[in-house]
């Protein structure tokens, strides 16, 4: 018989999920509350309550070919960094090519998820579900994959700002923030140096009369683009960096790290510089934000310390008069009301899961969290591995590890995050990229086997190894493995240089000269060192 599976939400972790229970011939049944995909990356106007919201400007921090499905590149005309609306089409394409939408039931609410009376027997889970028309109806699934994301449910700390009562402006929270134009010619503090914060913070500067960045720590902000023009994370994803984080010492690399970013801005100078070293965290992606400080239309403030009617107070003493709107960039809570019992409703920081995906506490591994972390790469790709190693485990392909293991192995790991991140909650999401996608591509049996590359496959070795690691590494082999896996390797620089090629620029014959030149120059200097050679033995000779 075959498995059935909940899929609650159908943005990007829920059409991947739909996906690769298919890939494991599961039966999944996506509920989605919305009547269309796209979850985080569909643009509203007016945002709506329990559902994420983005701004219009938002463009994505990871490039196209480190952040597409691992069998689904994407366009070779898409920009390296595109508009959420360009994403939104990509997993519309994506949707439409492997024909996920029969799959899911649109404007359709989960009510609740709740064991079965049999759980300890079969591991089944009763979904109650309500639609439009207010039809409410339970269904019994074999499993359960919650993909209804954690940017949906924000947090403004008012209580954290003494005075906040006083203030007679705009509060608001980033969850509400569309565009800047109703902060034209304002005052305003962003409390808040998140992604989100940098942007809007950015963003509001241009059109306000002054705009001031409030932190409580400080952060290291890093460009979209990197050396040569290219996408950063095109030349810093790599195992090649990967292995020198390991072998080095960790302090070494934040120098040389920090040293190379310092040498655009001096972080300390534009009162960004945190207390947290910078490869200990992930930075603050944003290529705005330091030219907005340099042209003195944001200022850097520390945290709040109080708030008298329209004048604010910083820890540093400054004060501000006339603020006439705060915008909380304060983050999220995961929240998921519809599990029941209620101990599993909050795991991120509460309930402990298993390689962040499966509740320890649970007897059957029928229940996976798909998309609850933070990571230094892509996140749709982690999403997707996630869904492949859930759906191998409901499909009962991969048993999950002894309990006893199992608590072994999420103490450990939770002890090193603690170690690196101060933060509880931080330390409950955040992973390394390469270093979690290979532990669960391990799991699922599609980790790049690069000795065997490099002895079978030296040119696709090679660009494993040391080029950028893009999800198609993880098609190459095993379960799940797509054919046009090396293809997608091997031309994956094209597809990030074709966006750039709209206007012809002839080569210019000195390139080639410049190349003869320097093979000749490497020739002469391979026969000097020869005949230096010679020399040196008949002058040890004589």
């Amino acid at each position: 018989m075959t498995c059935s599976v909940a899929v609650i939400g159908g943005g990007t972790s829920g059409l991947t999920c739909i996906k690769c229970c298919l890939d494991e011939g599961l039966k999944p049944v996506c509920f989605e509350s919305s009547d269309d995909i796209g979850g985080l990356w569909r643009f509203k106007e007016t945002p709506e309550a329990e559902h994420s919201s983005i701004y219009k400007s938002l463009v994505v921090n990871t490039s196209k070919e480190m952040m597409c499905f691992s069998d689904f590149p994407m366009p070779a005309h898409y920009p390296n960094y595109m508009h959420h609306s360009m994403l939104l089409n990509y997993l519309r394409l994506y949707a439409e090519h492997f024909d996920l939408l029969k799959y899911i039931r649109f404007q359709t609410t989960v009510l609740s998820v709740r064991q079965r009376h049999d759980f300890s027997a079969t591991g089944q889970w009763e979904v109650e579900t309500e639609n439009r028309n207010g039809h409410k109806e339970t269904q019994v699934f074999d499993g359960v994959l919650v993909c209804s994301g954690r940017f949906t449910h924000p947090v403004t700390p008012l209580s954290a700002f003494p005075g906040i009562d006083t203030f007679p402006g705009k509060c608001s929270h980033s969850w509400e923030y569309k565009d800047s134009h109703s902060f034209h010619g304002k005052r305003v503090v962003v409390i808040g140096i998140g992604n989100s914060g940098g942007d809007i913070a950015v963003e509001i500067s241009r059109v306000a009369e002054k705009t001031f960045l409030s932190m409580r720590e400080g952060a290291w902000v890093v460009g979209r683009m990197s050396s040569g023009g290219l996408p950063l994370d095109i030349n810093v994803v790599t195992r090649l960096n990967t292995l020198l984080m390991q072998v080095f010492p960790q302090a070494l690399l934040n120098w040389a790290v920090e040293r190379s970013y310092n040498q655009k801005y001096n972080h300390r100078l534009y009162g960004l510089k945190p207390s947290h070293r910078i490869l200990s965290q992930c930075p603050v992606i944003n290529d705005d934000l330091p030219v907005r400080i340099l042209q003195g239309a944001l200022q850097m403030k520390p945290n709040v310390r109080e708030i008298r009617g329209s004048t604010v107070v910083f820890d540093n003493e400054a004060v501000e008069e006339g603020i006439d709107a705060f915008v909380f960039c304060t983050g999220y809570k995961a929240s998921f009301p519809f599990l029941l019992p209620s101990k599993y409703s909050d795991p991120v920081g509460k309930v402990s899961l298993y390689k962040k995906v499966f509740p320890l506490s649970l007897e059957h591994p029928t229940l996976a969290f798909i998309g609850l972390i933070s990571t230094t790469g892509p996140l749709m790709p982690v999403m997707e591995m996630q869904a492949r190693w859930a759906a191998r485990v409901f499909a009962g392909l991969k048993p999950l590890p002894s309990v006893s293991i199992i608590h072994k192995i999420t103490e450990k790991d939770q002890k090193a995050n603690m170690k690196r991140y101060s933060c509880p909650n931080k330390a409950a999401v955040e992973v390394d990229y390469i270093p979690y996608m290979d532990s669960i591509a391990q799991e699922v049996g599609v980790h790049p086997n690069l000795l065997w590359l490099f002895l079978t496959d030296p040119g696709l070795g090679f660009r494993v190894f040391f080029g950028p690691c893009t999800p198609y590494q993880f098609r190459l082999s095993g379960p799940g493995r797509w054919d046009g896996a090396r293809q997608a390797i091997l031309t994956q620089w094209e597809r990030v240089t074709q966006p750039f090629k709209t206007r012809p620029v002839p080569e210019t014959k000195t390139s080639t000269l410049r190349y003869s030149l320097g093979l000749a120059g490497g020739v002469m200097l391979i026969f000097a060192l020869i005949e230096m050679q010679k020399r040196n033995k008949l002058f040890y000779s004589i």
